[in-house]
């Protein structure tokens, strides 16, 4: 298989994403590894061990995982599929206010049990026990993000991680 990279802008586009398996008879299986991150009102609040525990009980593994903080390029970049929406300044705008916890999860089924895990996008709507229920404050400041396809995941992973810094 010929994997190649090409650049377009800053996202770099893998041909081969080594995380996103295809069957032989091109049908799409699901993978075991998604993407998230703690966002910056979960890091100032001082819930990143406690989101990281309910993370290590739910099954997931942590393969990788940094903490940083995106600029502005970076921000936009990552949230370039809601560039067109109405949130989209203040996403990126609290996006860069302070440090985020990046990571990829290693689990059977892992993009949906980790959906399942964080909860409703807006807290008020999240089942109880849900990570968003218990952390976040509202839609805006939902406290985590969670890839929503084995594709994304692919893609988020990639963004944030070099090969070599995913074991």
């Amino acid at each position: 298989m010929n994997c190649q990279k090409r650049r377009t802008g800053l996202l770099i586009i893998v041909g081969c994403l080594k995380s996103t398996i295809f069957a032989q008879n091109s049908k799409k299986m699901t993978t075991n590894r998604t993407f998230t991150m703690l966002k910056p009102d979960a890091v100032e609040n001082g819930h990143i061990g406690a989101i990281l525990d309910k993370i290590n009980a739910a099954g997931f593994k942590i393969v990788a995982m940094k903490y940083t903080q995106l600029s502005t390029r970076d921000a936009q970049a990552f949230y370039a599929v809601h560039s067109e929406r109405p949130f989209y300044g203040e996403l990126v705008e609290f996006m860069t206010r302070g440090p985020i916890v990046a990571a990829v999860l290693e689990k059977d089924n892992a993009v949906e049990d980790f959906r399942a895990l964080i909860g409703a996008t807006n807290p008020a709507e999240a089942a109880d026990g849900t990570i968003r229920k218990m952390f976040a404050t509202d839609v805006a400041e939902n406290a985590v993000h969670g890839s929503d396809s084995d594709a994304n995941a692919a893609i988020e992973s990639a963004f944030h991680f070099s090969g070599r810094e995913i074991f």
